[in-house]
């Protein structure tokens, strides 16, 4: 059943922190002139408790899987775009997603289905197109709205229970990327996607 969901994706969103993180957050001394992006938009929330800090001499750090990011060039080489929605505002979050040149990121966001909501009538998805990737209950509107709903190996109870599939391997520890493969294995693309990414990667050998 969840393959047959999983066949119709065109959008993948991931949550953040516990998912495309192990969910622990670090907090160190800002590098002296360091333009942090997302400052003005976390001011924005000063006083709130959960959408980051709002300091120009303090940043949050978090830690991401290479796995996760080569996950993230494989769909789109699969034709499937991908975005994050997250409640906390970071700009270790904001680097990574242009790095990894995600097509949707949104930052402070308390309301996901909303969001999700707003992008799929931006992108003309339906929910069935689109697939939830989360860890915990903040997640489940958006999940219980998309056609596939994933939860991370470390995710709570709750949210297993209400997932469609679950990732073996846990958030920031290459969860991500199960996702992504479980999606592209579905739709028939893997071994496809997987000889065009090394291709681009690798200098072209003439064969004897």
């Amino acid at each position: 059943m969840s393959k047959k969901r999983a066949k119709k994706i065109k959008l993948i969103l991931f949550d953040v922190d516990g998912t495309l993180t192990d969910g622990k957050l670090f907090f160190i001394p800002a590098p002296p002139g360091l333009q942090q992006a997302t400052l003005q938009h976390a001011s924005k929330h000063g006083g709130q408790g959960g959408f980051g800090l709002a300091s120009s001499t303090v940043i949050e750090v978090k830690g991401f899987h290479a796995h996760d990011g080569a996950g993230i060039s494989l769909a789109r080489l699969g034709g499937i775009k991908t975005g994050l929605i997250t409640k906390r505002i970071s700009e270790t979050v904001a680097l990574r997603a242009r790095d990894l040149k995600l097509d949707f990121v949104y930052q402070g966001i308390q309301d996901k289905l909303t969001c999700m909501e707003q992008i799929m009538q931006q992108d003309g998805l339906k929910p069935a197109e689109v697939a939830f990737v989360g860890d915990d209950v903040i997640d489940l509107p958006a999940m219980r709205m998309s056609g596939l709903a994933i939860a991370v190996a470390n995710a709570r109870n709750e949210v297993k229970r209400e997932a469609h599939f679950v990732t073996p391997n846990s958030g920031g520890n290459g969860a991500a990327r199960d996702a992504i493969e479980y999606i592209l294995k579905a739709q028939g693309k893997w071994k496809k996607v997987v000889d065009e990414y090394v291709c681009e990667r690798s200098p072209k050998k003439k064969r004897n």
